[in-house]
């Protein structure tokens, strides 16, 4: 990873960092607007000046500040910077395939190997089996945004190679080969960077990712995908539309669902 996406050390000024970077790429600090002094960011946020100060040091080397002396520090402009994803949860699979396909891939390993247990168990495999692990980085306008990981087993893998999961969403080569897909289940969290996804992604050490799971199966229930995805949360956003319904003390929030069917293929 190059010097600008390393987050200061102590824990302390890599809270403080990643706190004003998250706040600059949502907009809470436009370009060009001046952040709060040290000592007002200081007790902002029950630091020192001196960890204050480490963390804008740090800022101002990934080029998102600007401090000069006696004029304060501003934010700098981020032209070219590639725009955020927004994903609705209602229609969440549909606009991941439209990412598959409007964004390209960088395969960073392919390996045959036994699986974690955790991924055995979601697939159902028997002892000893073996599953094909890919991890990909997703790029929009050569800019990274998601760090994915897929377990296949192996007699279902066979069906592609390398080179084709460098070139083509996963789902269009499972089906291409003649796999049923049928339903999956999907789970919404968030994680931090280790060193590996953080070098991968342009973030620091420690960052906060958005970290989707996905198990795939056929319709007799067998397991045939189990994706790990890891988003940058300024370059992804999730949404959800909802309606307020029922009567008196009843009255409750509910999501709107989409009644369009999904398109097929992609990742």
């Amino acid at each position: 990873m190059n010097e600008a996406t390393q987050a200061p050390d102590g824990s302390k000024a890599r809270r403080v960092y990643l706190l004003l970077r998250d706040e600059i790429a949502a907009g809470l600090h436009p370009a060009g607007s001046a952040l709060p002094g040290e000592l007002r960011l200081a007790e902002l946020h029950g630091v020192s000046r001196v960890t204050v100060r480490r963390a804008l040091d740090a800022l101002a080397s990934d080029g998102l500040i600007e401090r000069r002396a006696g004029s304060g520090t501003r934010v700098r402009a981020t032209s070219g910077a590639p725009a955020a994803f927004t994903a609705d949860f209602a229609t969440l699979m549909p606009q991941l395939v439209r990412m598959g396909q409007e964004t390209t891939a960088r395969l960073l390993s392919f390996s045959y190997t036994a699986p974690p247990p955790l991924v055995a168990e979601a697939l159902g495999l028997a002892p000893l089996a073996r599953v094909q692990r890919a991890v990909r980085v997703r790029l929009a306008a050569g800019a990274p945004f998601s760090h994915l990981t897929t377990h296949v087993p192996e007699g279902i893998a066979q069906g592609y190679s390398e080179s084709d999961l460098a070139t083509t969403p996963l789902f269009r080569l499972l089906e291409r080969n003649g796999v049923e897909i049928d339903h999956a289940t999907q789970t919404v969290s968030a994680t931090l960077a280790t060193p590996e996804v953080a070098e991968a992604l342009e973030v620091a050490v420690g960052a906060a990712l958005i970290a989707l799971t996905r198990v795939v199966h056929d319709a007799k229930g067998n397991g045939l995908e189990h994706l790990t995805a890891l988003y940058r949360p300024d370059r992804f956003r999730l949404e959800m539309t909802l309606n307020r319904v029922g009567e008196g003390g009843a009255r409750h929030w509910e999501p709107v669902l989409a009644t369009a069917a999904a398109p097929r293929a992609a990742e």
